[in-house]
């Protein structure tokens, strides 16, 4: 496969457009993560801590009509995975059949980040997901402008293995009061959007003069001080 992505690229501008296509299959979407899992016994509390301090992740698999599957997950591997959203899971109980799914529901430690358990549902290749897509922006727009973002993602209908890991929107050239909406995004093959086709997604906004920022951090600081004063006054 990257043998095949490093030729398709090294062609240039002369590559077919059958072959850009392929190459952004192949590049864009989030791949597949195989899992090896255990069916869980124990319940509660108790066995659930006592699978995280084995390093494992309880889990519970389901959708699809089946019913809902008990798993414990080894631990190191599904961080790995699920550090990038979307992440398809090729799961394998008890070294059986295995079942492709999605990160429904995420529990972390607040403190330490770990993931403490997952709700994952069974997804089929060929099957519509809607999800959400983070926006990556690339390239350079006028320099007297800075980027404003109203949305940070969208959500997308796409084929469960073909989720593209983002959606780039190229702001090259841009200029000030330029705009971005979600129907001047470009999606990945068979993938629409869900939302409103115009909403906004960034704006190139003209950047503060040095004028403009001291007035607004004077502003500021009187408003602060006239607090304090009407504070004082009242105590």
């Amino acid at each position: 496969m990257i043998d095949k992505v490093r030729a398709v690229r090294a062609a240039g501008p002369g590559v077919v457009e059958a072959e850009a296509d392929e190459v952004r299959e192949l590049v864009g979407k989030v791949s597949e993560n195989k899992i090896a899992a255990q069916s869980r016994t124990e319940f509660g509390k108790g066995a659930a801590r006592r699978a995280r301090r084995a390093g494992l992740v309880p889990a519970v698999l389901y959708g699809h009509g089946t019913d809902p599957v008990h798993l414990a997950l080894p631990g190191h591997e599904v961080q790995l995975a699920l550090r990038t959203a979307n992440a398809v899971l090729e799961i394998t109980v008890d070294e059986g059949k295995s079942q492709l799914a999605l990160a429904k529901q995420i529990q972390k430690n607040p403190i330490k980040g770990d993931i403490e358990h997952l709700d994952l549902v069974i997804v089929r290749k060929g099957e519509k997901v809607t999800v959400e897509v983070a926006i990556q922006v690339v390239g350079e727009h006028v320099s007297e402008g800075m980027i404003v973002m109203d949305a940070q993602s969208v959500s997308l209908e796409v084929e469960a293995t073909h989720i593209p890991a983002d959606i780039e929107v190229d702001v090259t050239g841009l200029e000030v009061g330029s705009t971005v909406t979600v129907k001047d995004l470009k999606l990945p093959k068979g993938a629409v959007f869900t939302g409103d086709p115009g909403h906004l997604i960034l704006s190139i906004a003209a950047t503060p003069s040095q004028a403009a920022l001291d007035a607004s951090l004077g502003g500021e600081a009187a408003s602060a001080e006239a607090t304090e004063e009407g504070s004082a006054e009242e105590a």
